[in-house]
């Protein structure tokens, strides 16, 4: 995450909140209340009401149809503008999980608050790419010390680990072939990993025998 996060407080004006954003070239900011507990979020979709429905002359329909846009854009403030509750994530949260609350909400940046729901950072889109900047000799470290040596200790000298570009190759025997499955998906969760190839195989099929494609 970044932290310190820059945020706004509920009193915000718009102009103040439009400042920050294009100050701080980013797409949105966390509104907090009391003690700096996250309350709301202000991104630029919140702000856009505003210029969208400035000269538009709406029916009573329309008004109904768009009222929250409507409410939107006459506000003044952040607490008016702000789309609430927010969708946080936790310090220990996986990046998973984070990806995954951004997909499904449409949001690319998330406030990381902690367990009294205080501002502890941002996590953005950007911030959760970072990790596949990772080392490929630090994935191979992280494979073999977590999940080699601790599912396969008899075996873990003969297995061969390599990663080339954050994709995992494992070749070897193993005494038990129903825990290679499970070795793929410890893998595959680790951070930085694009992929997994698996050549693991049972001992009394090892070495494997080439086969035609």
């Amino acid at each position: 995450m970044t932290a310190p996060a820059v945020a706004v407080e509920r009193e915000a004006r718009f102009k103040e909140i439009v400042r920050v954003l294009d100050e701080r070239q980013v797409s949105a900011v966390p509104v907090v209340g009391d003690e700096g507990r996250v309350v709301g979020v202000v991104s630029e979709a919140d702000l856009l009401p505003k210029e969208e429905l400035r000269d538009r002359e709406l029916t009573r329909f329309e008004r109904i149809r768009l009222r929250s846009d409507v409410a939107k854009a006459e506000g003044m403030t952040a607490e008016e503008v702000m789309s609430t509750p927010a969708v946080t994530v936790r310090p220990d949260d996986t990046l998973a999980h984070a990806a995954r609350l951004m997909a499904v909400h449409h949001v690319k940046r998330l406030p990381v608050v902690d367990d009294g729901g205080r501002l502890r950072g941002v996590v953005s889109r950007g911030d959760l790419l970072k990790v596949f900047q990772r080392p490929d000799e630090d994935i191979e470290e992280e494979v073999r010390r977590t999940v080699v040596a601790y599912l396969f200790p008899m075996h873990a000298h003969a297995i061969h680990v390599s990663v080339r570009d954050g994709i995992v190759t494992l070749r070897g025997p193993v005494h038990d072939t129903s825990l290679i499955w499970v070795a793929e998906h410890l893998v595959s969760g680790l951070e930085g990993v694009v992929g997994v190839e698996s050549r693991l195989s049972g001992e009394e099929s090892w070495p494997p025998t080439d086969r035609p494609e």
